[in-house]
C-alpha cells in the first residue's frame, strides 16, 4: 500500500508539473495562443459533433441479411434500421422512392457535410493563426532591438519575441495536423454512410419493382 501511494504521488506531481510546463509555454505565445485555442476547440467540437451523429445512425449494428427481411416483414423491423426502413418503404411506385430517398441524403448528409466544411476551414485557419503570431513575435523582438540599448532587459524582450514567434508556429501545427487525420477519418465514415444509403436505394427498388410486377401479372 506504501509503494501504491508514493507511486500515486509521484504520477501526481507529474502530471502538476507537466501542466505548470504547458501553462508557461501557453503564457509566453502571447495573445495568437487564446485565437488557437478557439479554432482548436471549434474544429475538434464539430468532429465529435460528426462522430457522434454517424455512429448514432446505428446502420452497422444490423446484418444485411436481416434488414433485406425487414422489407417485405414490417412487423419485425426495430430500432433505427427499422425506422429507417418504415420511411422509405412508403413509396408506391419508383419515382415516389426516388424522392424519398433524395430528400433522406439531403436530411441525413448535408449537416455531415456541412460540419466537414467547417473542420477544413478550422485545419486551414490553424497554421495560419501560427503564422499571425510568428509575424506578431517577429515584429516584437525587432522592436525590443531597435529601442534596448543592449543589457539583460534587451535579451529578455528579444528572447519573449522569439519565443511567442516559435511556440505559435508550433502550436499551430500541432493543432492541425491532428485535426487533419481526424477530417480524413470522418470522411471515411460518411463515405460509408453514403454507400450504406446508395446500396439501400437499390436494394428497395428492386423490391418495389418486383411487387409492382407480381400486382400487374396478377391483374
Amino acid at each position: 500500500m506504501l509503494a501504491l501511494w508514493q507511486e500515486t504521488m509521484s504520477s501526481s506531481e507529474q502530471l502538476e508539473q507537466l501542466w505548470d510546463n504547458a501553462w508557461q509555454i501557453w503564457r509566453k505565445g502571447g495573445w495568437a495562443m487564446i485565437a488557437i485555442a478557439v479554432n482548436a476547440m471549434i474544429m475538434f467540437g464539430f468532429g465529435m459533433h460528426i462522430l457522434i451523429r454517424i455512429l448514432g445512425k446505428r446502420y452497422r449494428s444490423v446484418r444485411e441479411q436481416t434488414w433485406r427481411l425487414w422489407i417485405e416483414h414490417a412487423k419485425h423491423r426495430e430500432g433505427k434500421i427499422g425506422r429507417l426502413l418504415s420511411i422509405v418503404t412508403r413509396a408506391d411506385n419508383l419515382e415516389d422512392s426516388a424522392a424519398v430517398f433524395h430528400g433522406l441524403r439531403q436530411t441525413e448528409l448535408a449537416p455531415i457535410n456541412r460540419d466537414l466544411k467547417i473542420m477544413s476551414v478550422c485545419i486551414a485557419a490553424a497554421p495560419l493563426l501560427g503564422l499571425l503570431g510568428t509575424v506578431t513575435g517577429m515584429l516584437s523582438t525587432f522592436g525590443a532591438l531597435a529601442e534596448g540599448q543592449g543589457g539583460d532587459k534587451t535579451m529578455t524582450a528579444v528572447s519573449q519575441g522569439i519565443s511567442e514567434a516559435l511556440i505559435t508556429t508550433e502550436t499551430g501545427l500541432v493543432v492541425a495536423l491532428p485535426g487533419l487525420f481526424c477530417q480524413y477519418q470522418l470522411g471515411r465514415m460518411r463515405d460509408y454512410y453514403t454507400a450504406f444509403l446508395a446500396h439501400l436505394e437499390t436494394v428497395c427498388t428492386q423490391d418495389l419493382y418486383r411487387r409492382t410486377r407480381e400486382a400487374k401479372t396478377a391483374a
